[in-house]
């Protein structure tokens, strides 16, 4: 049985400007936000709005692992959500 939970898939939020998802883990429910600024650390430019979708459903597992470890090592940011970092990517495609 798997530790994190993944159940919906990625939609954009126009408020955030950033692609959201949630995470379960137990009886944890959190969101997850990329910003539209780390997705254009990642692709190189500024992306649309179904642009940043699709990145973050092609690169998936990436962003998944990203969350386990800010999770795993207990950083949520103070509204209990992971708002995702260049930094967090970069040490998940480790």
């Amino acid at each position: 049985m798997p530790i994190f939970v993944f159940p919906d898939d990625p939609i954009w939020n126009e408020e955030a400007d950033a692609v959201e998802f949630a995470v379960e883990v137990g009886e944890y429910q959190g969101r997850v936000l990329v910003t539209r600024r780390v997705l254009q650390g990642i692709v190189g430019h500024r992306p649309q709005p179904d642009e940043a979708v699709q990145q973050v459903c092609m690169n998936r597992q990436l962003f998944d692992r990203a969350v386990e470890q800010r999770i795993t090592d207990r950083k949520l940011d103070p509204d209990a959500n992971v708002h995702l970092t260049g930094r967090d990517i970069a040490r998940a495609a480790r």
